[in-house]
């Protein structure tokens, strides 16, 4: 496959699966991992939206993650939308995987309401005005809410989805009021969180969330994640996630 300037080919090291990156725009890292991983007990054949699909990775590893699942991404900016879909392509999942080239506030004019069994997103961590003002254009809707905030696609999502339907999510911990306040609000009912830290002792950076829309009341806090050992190696745990630690840090 031909790549344009600044491109690459990553190899997952997961079921053959590869991905093409950008190396001057946003990388993926080991947040989407994490996400694909808490939702790979997704349920067979089920409907999947990826909202913020980026360059595809959190859908390319779902498809590896779970069974016979089809899977639409929402994706805003044009050109990173196209290196998604050159990657679904390069690994022949155009069958299971496509993406959509639109902004999320009009996926209704392409997608029916209450008809998806599944949204997962790894959305923009950063309130818009909080300091990267200076990111390139990319990275800068990649990581601030400047195209859509948690709350739009919180909202969104439970207008997506079917009722009982899941909703997955990584983020900062540090977001965890604004998370849980909008999840309610919209009755996208939180069912467990695990959070997730970079080595014992050390607060959480991250906080995955699975939910149901319409659910009742009733919240599992798993157990915490930790990703470093004292030695800067990876933990069991998370070299298991990544394929048995065959596969390297990035």
């Amino acid at each position: 496959m031909e790549l344009k300037e600044n491109e690459r080919i990553d190899d997952l090291e997961f079921k053959d699966l590869k991905i093409i990156q950008d190396s001057t725009g946003f990388c993926f890292g080991i947040d989407s991992v994490l996400l694909s991983d808490y939702a790979k007990n997704i349920k067979k054949g089920a409907k999947i939206i990826d909202i913020g699909t980026g360059t595809g990775i959190l859908g390319i590893l779902l498809c590896g993650n779970t069974e016979d699942t089809n899977i639409i991404g929402i994706e805003i900016q044009k050109e990173v939308a196209n290196m998604a879909k050159r990657s679904i392509e390069l690994n022949g999942l155009q069958n299971r995987f496509s993406v959509k080239n639109i902004n999320i506030k009009d996926v209704f004019n392409e997608i029916e309401p209450n008809t998806i069994d599944v949204v997962v997103t790894n959305p923009p961590y950063m309130r818009e005005n909080t300091g990267a003002k200076n990111l390139e254009k990319k990275k800068l809707i990649s990581r601030c809410e400047v195209e859509c905030t948690l709350e739009d696609i919180v909202k969104i999502s439970y207008k997506l989805l079917k009722s009982k339907g899941e909703f997955y999510m990584v983020h900062r911990a540090e977001r965890i009021v604004d998370i849980l306040y909008n999840l309610r609000k919209y009755k996208v009912e939180p069912k467990n969180i695990r959070f997730v830290h970079s080595k014992v002792g050390k607060e959480p950076n991250l906080v995955l969330i699975k939910c149901v829309k319409d659910a009742g009341n009733g919240l599992k806090i798993d157990s915490p994640l930790v990703v470093y050992k004292e030695n800067g190696e990876y933990t069991e745990e998370i070299l298991k996630i990544y394929n048995k630690g065959k596969k390297n840090d990035r």
